[in-house]
């Protein structure tokens, strides 16, 4: 502390010009200015001011040092302001982003009422179905569904997702249901371009089973939003891929059935991610730790109605995949 002391009067006698003008910039008496300056030259072994009766003014070697403490002593007050952020409330802008279907399902109702709890925070939600750089872009919190790239951020699981095959029973009866991807080229299929950018459909092998893993197909629709993909397939013009959580309520209310559930892909990861350096903000810690929870809790209920849905069919389902609970730094 006497060194950060020293530093503090080097820096304002550099300002004032003056070991007077310090002591008054600090509440301090000139005597105590002059020993800590005494002192630092001491520890460093240069002079740092040329001094007079009347003014003092830097040495070379003074402001080339004054730099450094500048620099010092800023650090060491966001440091402290970082601190005190723990023991602040949120306030300022949230910048948070997730996929377009997903965000406005789910995240903006949890972004609306952290909102109403924090009256001090203001956001921006950007919905999109890109990855945003989350550094270059100054976004503090974003929802990401996939597997994640190297990137140096701090990820939360918070569950998963799967990749489903569905159509409307009124299509599936009069069309014949397909058992194999194959014969998904003989069908009216509903493209959604975020969720398959080309016309092949990867799957996964059945064991025994000579399928291929993938089936180029050709749309008799091409949307570029899920729920555009899925409003035709209620509608019984086709079969479409998209994500479940998308599906959930018409699985549910019978309004779509899964196909070729034993080909499907891996489950995709659905995490929060934030910076690192961010979660020092009271507002990012706080909505972090009110959305990973309930993102949890709302993940299980979309993979237990799915679930569900295909057990009265007799069709076994996975169980969900939601990870340690715990954050981890994705490098």
């Amino acid at each position: 502390m006497d060194r950060i002391d020293a530093l503090t009067a080097f820096v304002a006698a550099a300002d004032e010009n003056s070991l007077v003008g310090a002591s008054r910039r600090l509440g301090r008496s000139p005597a105590a200015v002059t020993r800590a300056l005494a002192s630092l030259e001491r520890r460093i072994g240069t002079r740092l001011f040329h001094r007079t009766t009347r003014v003092i003014r830097l040495t070379e070697a003074g402001e080339r040092y004054l730099a450094v403490c500048r620099r010092l002593l800023a650090d060491l007050e966001e440091a402290d302001r970082a601190a005190a952020g723990e023991r602040t409330a949120p306030r300022g802008m949230l910048n948070v982003t997730a996929p377009l279907f997903f965000g406005r399902l789910y995240l903006r109702p949890l972004l609306d009422a952290f909102l109403d709890a924090y009256p001090e925070v203001q956001a921006r939600l950007f919905l999109f179905d890109r990855v945003a750089n989350l550094i270059e872009e100054g976004i503090d919190v974003a929802v990401r569904i996939g597997d994640l790239p190297d990137s140096g951020l701090i990820a939360n699981r918070v569950g998963e997702v799967r990749r489903v095959v569905c159509a409307s029973p009124a299509y599936l009866s009069r069309r014949k249901t397909p058992r194999e991807p194959a014969e998904l080229k003989s069908h009216d299929c509903i493209s959604f371009n975020a969720m398959t950018p080309t016309d092949v459909w990867a799957f996964a092998p059945r064991a025994k089973s000579s399928a291929s893993r993938q089936v180029r197909v050709v749309p008799r629709l091409t949307v570029t939003e899920a729920e555009a993909a899925i409003g035709a397939a209620v509608d019984g013009h086709g079969i479409t891929r998209v994500l479940s959580y998308q599906v959930e309520r018409q699985i549910k209310a019978g309004r779509l059935k899964v196909i070729l559930e034993e080909f499907e892909l891996p489950p995709w990861p659905v995490q929060v991610l934030y910076p690192e350096a961010r979660l020092a903000a009271a507002k990012v810690r706080t909505f972090v730790d009110q959305v990973v929870p309930t993102l949890r809790k709302e993940l299980r209920r979309i993979h237990a109605n799915v679930a569900a849905a295909l057990s009265r069919r007799g069709i076994p389902s996975a169980p969900e995949r939601v990870g340690h609970p715990r954050k981890s730094i994705i490098r």
